[in-house]
């Protein structure tokens, strides 16, 4: 047996039924007090996690990088950046979490670099036609000498940027998805996937149990890089957070995603991690069109999973999560794949908000989290959903997301807010220094703090706790079919193995079916109040 080698009790790998809790790094906690989120601050904070009932922790990039996006604009795959700490740092909390029982996920970056990055760096010093440039999609420009083509960010403007070096009939334009900063790599020179098979080899040989693959549908584009026909009325100039992308892109002509060559790319990785103990894995961020497209990505010979964003996207409806559910699990099923669910992420407004905020938005999110927790398949935890945080207003002058910055609305700092510890005024703990941290937490927060819901078995947090516990009795060993049940329009009800959910999206309370309470998000008495969900089943022995 080698290092992590093991499997769950019904002998599949790790991961097919995990909880995996995301730690953005910035936002977690604090160790040096310069009000930024720190790998040996990750490192203090690893028993919560154990205490909290996760079995793997997925860290956001740690990478040395000039921070424009916040660490997905890689300057250098092989270290760590100072803001973060050291490459001895990031060994220290690979151990103590191995120590502790958990996994370690890494965050990979394979769509694009940093422009500080040695390769782009070296791309505009060689100049066009260069094999240096050849790593990266530079094109010249259109006849008319505008930009190559119509594609647009997703950050907002245009995806063409000039280099910087370029004048008159010799400039060129380079092509970037997101910031400018981040220079889309040319995924067909052989040079580029050579490059990141090192980079997972080295993370692997580190200890590294698996990789978030970021964009992991963004990697080829039609070579031929056409314009991309638009159905009128869609303008994409001025981007698409995630939670609008997928509902303003479905059917849309997309030659910039989810290309079919991509899987080459992670049929080549799967090789890779296959040659190391411990069932190593992948996890796709693809933003697909349909629960198929996702499927592909784990096909048996690909990757382990790929995040279920059609979850996270559902309103708050019976009807529709019931055919998130019917059509993730028929989708996976085709590939011998295995589900995973996620209702937030350091992409999108936190649930709490997204379900209407306050007390309403809150009993909604713990009914959603209970439901999401029964299904087969893993779950992914987004930092601070375990304390029932909402989303925050960041004045404008605190934001800085690349995406505000560019279009001069919304942005994703609202859900990146530094997480509260304890105390009754900011930092709340979150690290030792005085001041706010780097965007500022909300005075409300006072009531939120970690301790404070340790103390309070009503809470939130103990809520988590007594869900992941529960969870663990039956997650490994109730199977993967779903008997979805019929108990009004209103209703929620699927049976798995030995439990039966039950989730009350409509306004009244219903009947429950015939059942031992094992768990539920609020109070439940011979009804199911609204906005409520509950698991039903005999207790285990």
């Amino acid at each position: 047996m080698g290092l992590n080698d093991q499997r769950d009790v019904s002998g599949q790998e790790w991961w097919r039924h995990a909880v995996t809790y995301q730690v953005y790094p910035r936002s977690f906690a604090d160790a040096n007090g310069d009000g930024i989120g720190d790998l040996a601050g990750i490192t203090s904070r690893l028993p919560y996690l154990r205490d909290l009932g996760v079995d793997a922790v997925w860290i956001s990039p740690f990478y040395t990088s000039p921070q424009r996006d916040h660490g997905y604009d890689v300057a250098d795959y092989h270290d760590v950046d100072p803001l973060f700490g050291t490459l001895a740092d990031a060994d220290e909390l690979l151990a103590r979490a191995h120590e502790l029982g958990l996994k370690v996920i890494v965050d990979l970056v394979p769509n694009h670099t940093s422009s500080d990055h040695a390769w782009f760096q070296a791309a505009l010093a060689a100049g066009p036609g260069s094999p240096e440039r050849a790593r990266y999609l530079f094109r010249d420009a259109a006849p008319d000498g505008s930009r190559p083509n119509n594609w647009m960010s997703v950050f907002g403007g245009p995806a063409w940027s000039k280099a910087p070096d370029g004048t008159g009939d010799d400039a060129q334009w380079y092509l970037h998805l997101f910031d400018e900063s981040q220079p889309d790599l040319d995924w067909r020179n052989p040079e580029v996937g050579d490059m990141f098979v090192e980079v997972l080899r080295f993370w692997l040989d580190r200890g590294a149990d698996g990789f978030r693959v970021d964009v992991a549908h963004g990697l080829l584009k039609e070579e031929s890089l056409r314009d991309q026909v638009l159905p009128g009325g869609l303008d994409l100039s001025r981007g698409l957070p995630a939670t609008e992308a997928m509902v303003e892109r479905a059917g849309v002509d997309e030659p910039m995603w989810d290309q079919p060559e991509v899987h080459d790319v992670y049929r080549r990785w799967h090789e890779v991690l296959a040659e190391y103990d411990g069932d190593r894995m992948l996890v796709a961020e693809a933003w697909t069109q349909t629960p198929e497209s996702m499927a592909r990505y784990i096909r048996e010979d690909e990757m382990s999973q790929a995040f279920n964003f059609a979850w996270l996207l559902a309103p708050w409806s019976a009807s529709q999560f019931a055919d998130v559910i019917t059509g993730t699990l028929e989708a996976v099923a085709d590939v011998h794949g295995s589900p995973t669910w996620v209702l937030s992420n350091h992409d999108v407004a936190r649930h709490v908000t997204r379900y209407g905020g306050g007390e309403l938005g809150l009993a909604r999110a713990r009914a959603a989290t209970l439901t999401m927790l029964a299904l087969p398949g893993s779950a992914y935890l987004y930092q601070g959903e375990e304390l029932g945080l909402p989303e925050v207003d960041v004045a404008p002058e605190h934001k800085q997301d690349p995406f505000f910055l560019r279009t001069g609305v919304g942005g994703r700092d609202g859900c990146r807010v530094p997480l509260p510890w304890s105390g009754d005024a900011p930092p709340f703990g979150f690290g030792p220094g005085d001041g706010q941290p780097w965007i500022p937490q909300p005075d409300a927060w006072a009531a939120l703090t970690v301790d404070k819901q340790e103390a309070d078995p009503g809470s939130t947090l103990g809520f988590y706790r007594a869900a992941l516990a529960a969870r663990r009795t039956f997650a490994h060993t109730a199977g993967d079919d779903v008997e979805m049940l019929d108990l009004g329009a209103d209703v929620l009800a699927f049976r798995r193995g030995p439990v039966t959910v039950v989730l009350n999206c409509g306004d009244q309370p219903v009947g429950l079916p015939a059942g031992d309470v094992l768990m539920a998000s609020g109070p439940v008495a011979d009804t199911l109040p609204a906005d409520t969900a509950v698991w039903l089943g005999e207790a285990p022995a």
